[in-house]
């Protein structure tokens, strides 16, 4: 290992094999032998990825794991927004499932159950859809995508719409998550080497001033929940 966040990570990596790679909303674990988990999370800038020999890292490498036949495990971080650390698995996983909501590409995330989630609920749409509680692992890009795919207006209260509106965001959150792990798949196929972009194409997000592909109108950005909001004013009602 060349770098480590934490001294847990370096005194307790060294010299174990790596049985399981999970994902748990936007935290990715690497099972350990002997109860233990690596804990990843990317937060808004980072990237973990194997290269082929651990030493040609680059200088964005926040955390460098030299793998048995030489090649590298490498968390790259260029703004040092995320995290790496050394879990106990069951407890961690405990704690953490008590503080997620379902996830958006299983089974379990049933139209009725978020109907009934939304119900019950003030917040508005977008933060309604950023809270992890409530639907977990859908980010700031996807759920500005989801409600402009359903034509809703991110301020408006969620508890407020009525149901067919609730149904179509329900959907548009699944789908565009499916698009966008498409995406990622084949940009991230190869370890190491990725396209020059995904192929998923925002039709909002990071497009302030820029005309709506639908009606033409610009798009508008403002500040929910400390985050940046992108929408169509006239589409989104």
């Amino acid at each position: 290992m060349y770098r480590c966040a934490t001294q847990a990570v370096a005194d307790r990596a060294p010299g174990q094999r790596i049985d399981a790679v999970e994902r748990r909303a936007k935290h990715i674990f690497l099972h350990l032998a002997g109860g233990f988990s690596l804990h990843v999370h990317l937060r808004m800038s980072g990237n973990l990825f194997v290269i082929s020999d651990w030493r040609l890292h680059t200088s964005r490498a926040r955390v460098v794991f030299e793998l048995h036949d030489g090649s590298g495990l490498v968390y790259e971080d260029a703004r040092a927004l995320g995290k790496v650390d050394l879990v106990p698995t069951k407890k961690f996983f405990e704690q953490l499932d008590s503080t997620l909501g379902p996830e958006p590409l299983e089974d379990t995330f049933t139209t009725e159950l978020f109907v009934e989630m939304a119900r019950r609920s003030r917040q508005p749409a977008k933060l309604f859809l950023m809270d992890q509680r409530r639907v977990a692992g859908l980010g700031n890009i996807y759920a500005a995508e989801a409600l402009y795919a359903a034509r809703i207006d991110p301020r408006k209260r969620i508890g407020r719409l009525r149901l067919p509106r609730l149904k179509a965001l329900h959907a548009a959150i699944v789908r565009v998550l499916r698009d966008a792990v498409e995406s990622a798949w084949n940009a991230y196929s190869v370890p190491a080497v990725w396209t020059e972009g995904e192929t998923f194409e925002c039709q909002v997000y990071g497009r302030e001033g820029q005309p709506c592909r639908a009606c033409g109108k610009p798009i508008r950005r403002i500040p929910q929940g400390g985050r940046s909001t992108y929408f169509c004013p006239n589409c989104q009602r």
